[in-house]
């Protein structure tokens, strides 16, 4: 496939914000790709040249790029650089000077995709001496090859900066668009004015003239023909979930239609989105979501770690799919010594504790581990954790994620030999009073866990998803995880650190960002003291797109969470609301990706919830 199809694929997605609009168009171009082409396709639509948990990144600075857009168009350093400092985008750049290159070379091969994406990717292989002049001639070769607005693209993939707006939720409707229409006709029908792909109604939700008969006929099989298209979705979301890879997916679907989709198996090695938690503030609306009885375990305050086994080779990740298993070998030993069994995916929290009181300790004081890669058997003396096993995904090659908990609960208390503050599984009682569940979530407060899990018995794992089969119950009011998307330069003695900081939630069920507030309280300035503004600044600092004065917008990668008196409507910031005297609690990037942030709607039921709690 040209690189150039792939391209007018973007300049489609770019060009509107209207959710189907981009689900059609990514579904028709898929519908022509062909089956080889497919992985490679749906992770450049992504911005990506590997899956979410692959841990390799393109790791290329904005300077070695201006440097290849040098070399590929003949204009000097200083003379790009003053072009993106005009424009704050160095695709554009690129765009423009690769356009009217004065050195354009008429042999140029025509790009495809298969040489983008072997490019990008051989990018992650170069290392050593030499290697940043290798990483330039690659992307330069690209750039030379690229006619203007493909120039524009390669140059926004490479930063991280595609800008398109194709999340999860479009990706999986657009597989289904794409290979299973007979599921979607009835759902969804083409306007005869506008030609888009939109809900049967009176009119078109895309142009606003009115359907023709057959679509407003079709209107009233809706519910029936909903039934087989949410099936679709299911099988596709399920799919996913066991692979976090939606060009696995979306190739099945092509290749083996349903039936290919529902033998998406658990791969051991391969990471998960694990099962997340709802919230709720009383015992009885626990008991309501989850039936009686229920299983109550302690919620430790310590970090997601999912634990792969497959013979002798151990693999652990983050809740974001990082892989973390070199920094955690004491993790990695206590899984031989005291785990029976060859083959799993256990689903744990790794918990601090005080080497010397033995008590656990807050995240904040371990979750430098997660990141250390260097003095490890030191780090472990100083910040010692202990993994608490409370579910299980996968056991001796088979997948149990459909089995109900408390049988899968049955299979950890099996295969786990309890070794105190080494590897346990996570405490628990079943019952169905409200009176135990208050006298254990004392007990949990008093151990130094944040509160308790209520867990639903007969329910399946559902990986990646927020449902009601396990829920937190912590009593007190609950802090909003946020992403950074701009921040300021400080004055006075602060005048080296980005040191106000714009916080923004997620529109649920889109990609858009929505700013909550701003945030300047909470971070120290000495590192010794915990989270500071220098080491704030230092993550943002690579994260910078654009810079206007003292402000700076940032890519938001950097997620954390924040405390506040009280949430208020304001008028000012998109989402609608403001953070009433908000204070960083913690840094939770290593745990947590932007997809894990809290959304508006999450604001908005805190929001009512305060409302209640007034009177």
């Amino acid at each position: 496939m040209k690189y150039s199809e792939l391209v007018g694929l973007y300049g489609q997605l770019d060009s509107t914000t209207k959710r189907l609009e981009k689900t059609y168009y990514l579904s028709e171009f898929l519908k022509k790709t062909a089956a080889d082409d497919i992985e490679p396709v749906i992770l450049l639509v992504q911005g990506r040249v590997f899956p979410s948990y692959d841990e390799r990144e393109l790791g290329v600075a904005n300077q070695l790029v201006v440097k290849a857009i040098n070399v590929a168009s003949g204009i000097a350093s200083a003379a790009v650089e003053k072009e993106w400092a005009k424009t704050g985008d160095l695709g554009k750049v690129a765009e423009q000077l690769i356009k009217g290159k004065r050195q354009a070379t008429l042999t140029a091969a025509e790009l495809t995709v298969k040489k983008v994406f072997e490019n990008l990717r051989k990018l992650t292989e170069l290392t050593g001496q030499g290697s940043v002049d290798r990483k330039m001639q690659l992307i330069a070769e690209l750039l030379s090859s690229a006619k203007g607005t493909e120039a524009r693209y390669i140059a926004r993939t490479i930063l991280g900066q595609l800008r398109i707006g194709t999340g999860a939720g479009i990706l999986r409707d657009a597989i289904a668009w794409a290979y299973f229409p007979k599921a979607v006709e009835k759902v969804f029908v083409k306007c005869g004015s506008c030609h888009k792909t939109v809900p049967p109604a009176d009119s078109c939700a895309e142009c606003g003239k009115e359907l023709g008969k057959e679509a407003k006929a079709a209107a009233a099989e809706i519910e029936a023909a909903r039934g087989e298209y949410n099936k679709i979705l299911d099988k596709i979301q399920t799919a996913y979930d066991l692979t976090n890879d939606f060009g696995v997916v979306a190739r099945k679907a092509k290749t083996e239609g349903a039936r290919g989709l529902g033998t998406v198996e658990i791969r051991v090695g391969t990471p998960i989105k694990v099962m997340l938690a709802l919230k709720v503030d009383t015992v009885e609306e626990a008991f309501e979501t989850v039936g009686r009885p229920a299983q109550c375990e302690y919620k430790y305050d310590g970090f997601r770690l999912e634990c792969h086994r497959r013979g002798d080779r151990i693999w652990l990740y983050t809740r974001r799919l990082e892989n973390v298993t070199n920094q955690f070998p004491d993790v990695v030993e206590y899984l031989k010594k005291h785990v029976k069994a060859d083959s799993y995916i256990l689903d744990a929290e790794a918990v601090g504790y005080d080497p010397k009181t033995k008590k656990y300790v807050p995240f904040q004081n371990i979750s430098q581990r997660i990141k250390r890669k260097y003095d490890i058997e030191k780090t472990i003396e100083e910040l010692p954790v202990e993994v608490n096993v409370f579910d299980i995904l996968c056991y001796e090659g088979k997948n149990v994620v459909g089995q109900p908990f408390r049988k899968r609960r049955e299979i950890i208390e099996r295969m786990v030999k309890d070794a105190e503050r080494k590897i346990v599984v996570s405490k628990a009682i079943i019952t169905d009073k409200e009176a135990e569940v208050e006298k254990f979530f004392k007990e949990a407060k008093a151990a130094g866990t944040e509160g308790l899990m209520l867990k639903k018995l007969d329910a399946p794992y559902q990986p990646g998803a927020r449902v009601g089969y396990m829920l937190k119950f912590k009593k007190v009011m609950e802090n909003l995880d946020l992403a950074i998307v701009a921040a300021e330069w400080g004055e006075g003695k602060r005048a080296k650190w980005l040191s106000s900081y714009y916080l923004a939630c997620r529109d649920h069920g889109h990609d858009k960002l929505l700013e909550i507030g701003k945030v300047s309280t909470g971070l120290k300035e000495k590192r010794e003291e915990g989270l500071s503004f220098d080491e704030v600044t230092e993550m943002l600092r690579p994260l910078i797109t654009e810079e206007h004065g003292r402000l700076v917008r940032v890519n938001p990668k950097v997620i954390l969470e924040v405390a506040y008196e009280e949430i208020q409507k304001s008028p000012t910031y998109e989402s609608g609301y403001a953070l009433r005297f908000p204070r960083v609690i913690r840094n939770r990037s290593d745990e947590k990706g932007i997809g894990d942030i809290n959304t508006i709607k999450d604001v908005e039921r805190l929001y009512r919830q305060q409302k209640k709690v007034k009177g």
